[in-house]
């Protein structure tokens, strides 16, 4: 059996990286809000400045990853202790491809400024859905940081609104080019936009069914968890 000695230890240890982990959700939240505003004002060098961001995700990505691995080896973590790493590894690189679809969406918005574009008639709805999907994610890390079961169920129930946006935005993308196909570039542009931000909603549920996974013990990837709970935050 642990002593109390290294038991303390170990809650030290995955502290300081849960610590860490919420700071490298921070960075990302930030690096999509920055994606974002510089999508709806292109600018270049704003874009550069984001893009050039993600290496930092990155390396905090494997750092973070790499502290997980020695804990687990140096403390030989068992039932809760072992899924509540197993669920931080995985919140980890959920963030990391937040920061992916955050670059693409600078990408997006680098390439529409040296076309000399702006966002075209869909920019209040793609607005619409990044506020969502920004909102889904903050909430996201704030149930993972609190072990909040029941917010973490209400927000995987509220994935589907960013879902319904998504479609919303694609059928007014493709009436748009095909009414004008001059505008069939900034659309196109648009709607690689509009698909990860949809992307980052779906990275936020998943950080939310973590929290189901320690708390309950059961994981609920690919089931109907929310409808079981019989919750309508819609």
């Amino acid at each position: 059996m642990p002593s109390e000695h290294s038991s303390k230890q170990y809650e030290l240890d995955l502290e300081a990286i849960r610590s860490k982990v919420l700071l490298m959700g921070g960075m990302v939240e930030k690096q999509f809000h920055d994606a974002i505003a510089c999508f709806r004002s292109p600018n270049a060098v704003e874009a550069d400045r984001i893009i050039a961001a993600d290496v930092d995700v990155n390396l905090m990505e494997v750092a973070l990853d790499d502290a997980c691995s020695h804990l687990i080896v140096k403390r030989q973590p068992a039932a809760n202790d072992l899924r509540t790493v197993m669920a931080t590894i995985k919140a980890i690189t959920d963030l990391e491809r937040i920061g992916d679809e955050a670059t693409k969406i600078a990408r997006a918005a680098r390439t529409m400024h040296q076309r000399g574009m702006t966002p075209i008639a869909h920019e209040e709805l793609v607005r619409v859905m990044a506020d969502t999907a920004g909102q889904l994610l903050h909430d996201a890390l704030d149930s993972f940081a609190r072990l909040d079961e029941k917010q973490a169920t209400e927000l995987i129930i509220k994935d589907e609104i960013i879902d319904h946006e998504f479609r919303s935005v694609m059928r007014n993308v493709i009436t748009f080019m095909m009414e004008d196909p001059r505008t069939i570039s900034a659309s196109l542009d648009t709607l690689w936009v509009a698909k990860a931000i949809e992307r980052i909603g779906d990275h936020a549920k998943n950080i939310s069914e973590y929290v189901i996974y320690v708390v309950e013990g059961k994981d609920i990837r690919h089931t109907d968890y929310a409808a079981s709970k019989q919750l309508d935050v819609l």
